[in-house]
């Protein structure tokens, strides 16, 4: 690989870590909740946004593109906290599926009256990560860090509704509250992923590396820490790939980290069970109840 190349592809793969960083946090938080597709909702709420502001006029990664987009997404954060309240009648899946095909539609609609509407859907899809600028990376770093600061303070809260919400509520939380602030925050990292990445490359630094390390790890932090590697992993092999077979950057990744799950999966049947446990996987947690009681919190709200 020339040093030309290298120097191309350093702000996209910078771009791939800064992504690891929150996504796996908030994936956990997203799996322990059981909506899975919540984010890849979100992502289209939030694109729509996007695209909506560019048929005003707003120029593709403008300031006025990101607080449209934002708007869009805390409407949408909004409508799944509302969500969460009526899942006895509804679930929130359905929801989420909802919100997301409605969203697709819609931003289909308005890309078709733009004079590059097609590149543009491609572009809310799979992103493109070779023309994000030191510049686009340094100010997601800093919406990234307020929000993982935010979610450091009130951990406690957030883990404890995202875990044990019967618990959090016998406790004094309120679950709307909180399900409202964790939204919210999610919404923040979604725009400035989105328009870094695209929708689906939001999704899978989200996900999969939470699915893969939920299937042998059994602790938080353990599966925080090696969901960090996995996504470390799958974005070196991933911007390989495009490199090497001439692939678009966005979606090797995104396909990387599909077969990266495929190879987890296949060595989870193949692992004796003895070793699972040495792993931690004592009682396998993907959403539901808490592999630890989390510590009490009281809130009179």
């Amino acid at each position: 690989m020339s040093v030309d190349m290298m120097m191309l592809l350093l702000p996209a793969f910078a771009a791939c870590l800064v992504l690891t960083g929150i996504h796996v946090y908030l994936g956990l938080h997203v799996i322990s909740r059981g909506v899975i597709f919540v984010d890849l909702a979100l992502a289209q709420v939030a694109a729509l946004g996007a695209t909506c502001a560019m048929w005003i006029g707003a120029e593709p990664g403008s300031a006025q593109s990101y607080f449209v987009s934002l708007g869009f997404t805390f409407v949408g954060a909004v409508l799944f906290t509302i969500a969460r309240s009526q899942q006895a009648r509804v679930p929130v899946e359905a929801f989420i599926g909802i919100v997301y095909a409605v969203c697709s539609a819609v931003a289909v609609i308005v890309a078709d009256r733009l004079p590059h509407g097609a590149d543009e859907i491609r572009e809310i899809l799979v992103g493109n990560l070779l023309s994000v600028t030191w510049e686009h990376i340094a100010v997601t770093i800093g919406i990234y860090s307020a929000v993982g600061v935010f979610h450091f303070l009130f951990r406690r809260q957030f883990f404890l509704v995202s875990m044990d919400p019967a618990t959090a509520e016998g406790q004094g939380l309120s679950i709307a509250k909180w399900d409202l602030l964790f939204y919210l925050s999610f919404g923040f990292v979604i725009t400035s992923s989105v328009a870094m990445g695209g929708v689906l490359i939001v999704f899978s630094y989200l996900v999969i590396p939470t699915v893969i390390v939920a299937l042998f790890a059994e602790k938080t932090l353990t599966r925080l820490l090696l969901g960090w590697g996995v996504g470390f992993l799958g974005s070196v092999l991933g911007i390989g790939a495009s490199v090497q077979f001439d692939l678009p950057t966005g979606a090797a990744v995104v396909a990387t980290f599909g077969l990266m799950i495929a190879v987890a999966f296949l060595a989870r049947l193949l692992i004796p069970g003895e070793a699972r446990s040495v792993l931690g996987d004592s009682h396998s947690h993907i959403a539901g109840q808490p592999r630890t009681k989390p510590p009490a919190v009281t809130e009179n709200s």
